[in-house]
C-alpha cells in the first residue's frame, strides 16, 4: 500500500512526467514483450516494464525463479539489445526535453 497517494494537479503532472513523459514503446526482438523507453543521453536508459512485459520475458522469468526478485534491476541483454537497434534506426530518440 502506497504511504503517500498525490492528489494535487501540480504533483500528478511532475509524477507523469518522470514515469512516462517521451516514453517510446520497443518490443524485445526475441520474446516481443513490449516496453516503455526513454534515453535522455547516450549513456542514460529508462526502461518502463509493464506486469504483461514482465511476465512474457523468459530471461526475467528464468532469473526470478531462481531468487527472491531482488536482481530485477539486472535487466535482459535481448531486450537491451533490441533498444540499442531501435535508437540506431532512430525510433527511440536521444536528448532530455526541459529536464526529462
Amino acid at each position: 500500500m502506497a504511504s503517500f497517494v498525490p492528489t494535487r494537479a501540480d504533483t500528478l503532472e511532475d509524477q507523469r512526467l518522470y514515469t512516462s513523459a517521451r516514453l517510446t514503446e520497443v518490443a524485445c526482438l526475441d520474446c516481443l514483450a513490449r516496453v516503455g523507453v526513454k534515453k535522455n543521453s547516450e549513456h542514460h536508459t529508462s526502461i518502463q516494464w509493464s506486469r504483461k512485459a514482465r511476465d512474457g520475458c523468459p530471461e526475467l522469468a528464468r532469473r526470478d525463479a531462481g531468487t527472491d526478485g531482488r536482481d530485477y534491476h539486472q535487466g535482459c541483454p535481448r531486450l537491451t539489445a533490441s533498444i540499442d537497434a531501435a535508437v540506431r534506426e532512430g525510433r527511440v530518440p536521444i536528448g532530455a526535453e526541459d529536464g526529462y
